[in-house]
């Protein structure tokens, strides 16, 4: 069943699925890239040892991990213990006994994360729209009014936000905000493209905007994903371990 959905070479994200790990080691909380090696049989896979720049990472063994795999055919998520250590072939390799089913993950870039997030927006003026229009390289104008607003939903392609002020469908905008991947907390200027703007019912004078990413930087996508994806780890564990004392 696995050797139907994954492939030699697919990329994994790793994160240690147990919480009482962070008491133990510097693995708890962060994310790992490696890549399938090799497929020892429906139960066990060898993976490339993660490597941040030039450093080995010597993920503990005996320890359990939440594993995203990235195929052609989508994402994949299941649960596996690092069993062994090793190097083969000039290769440093991890020996994962796989320990639940394997199932299909949502997509990133169509997860998107209920948050409540303050953001600051504009217009763009007919001179910015032009020169991004024409793909051509551009600087945005600084120091232009900004309205406020709170981002309510946010994904990989988009988000939804709330507004007092009524944006254009159509339109472009350039978007301001913060977001918080580990301890760095980092501001994000991005343009967007909206695709709808409703007032709402309940709300006169607030309107509801939903907007996708114009020509984002592919390294910016990943880094808000990023923050999707831990942020939807931390709600998980809290629901795993809320009850418990």
């Amino acid at each position: 069943m696995f050797s139907k959905f994954i492939s030699l070479g697919d990329k994994i994200e790793l994160q240690a699925a147990d919480q009482a790990l962070e008491e133990q080691t510097a693995s708890a909380g962060k994310v790992y890239m490696s890549e399938v090696y090799d497929i020892l049989s429906e139960d066990e896979i060898e993976i490339q040892m993660p490597m941040e720049k030039t450093k080995l990472i010597l993920l503990p063994v005996d320890v359990e991990f939440d594993m995203i795999f990235y195929t052609s055919n989508g994402m994949y998520q299941c649960f596996g213990r690092i069993v062994d250590r090793y190097k083969s072939n000039n290769m440093y390799l991890l020996r994962v006994e796989l320990t639940s089913n394997l199932r299909r993950y949502q997509r990133r870039e169509f997860y998107r994360l209920r948050c409540a997030l303050e953001m600051h927006s504009r217009d763009l003026k007919e001179d910015e729209v032009q020169t991004i229009e024409s793909n051509m390289p551009y600087t945005l104008s600084k120091g232009l009014p900004m309205k406020e607003s709170v981002i309510v939903d946010i994904s990989g392609g988009g988000m939804r936000f709330l507004s007092t002020h009524c944006y254009e469908p159509g339109s472009l905008l350039y978007c301001s905000y913060h977001l918080i991947n580990g301890a760095e907390r980092k501001k994000y200027e991005v343009i967007s493209r909206v695709l709808s703007s409703v007032e709402l019912d309940n709300r006169p004078g607030t309107y509801e905007h939903r907007v996708k990413y114009y020509d984002m930087d592919p390294a910016v996508r990943e880094e808000i994903i990023k923050f999707i994806f831990e942020e939807e780890r931390k709600s998980r564990q809290k629901e795993k371990y809320g009850g418990k004392k």
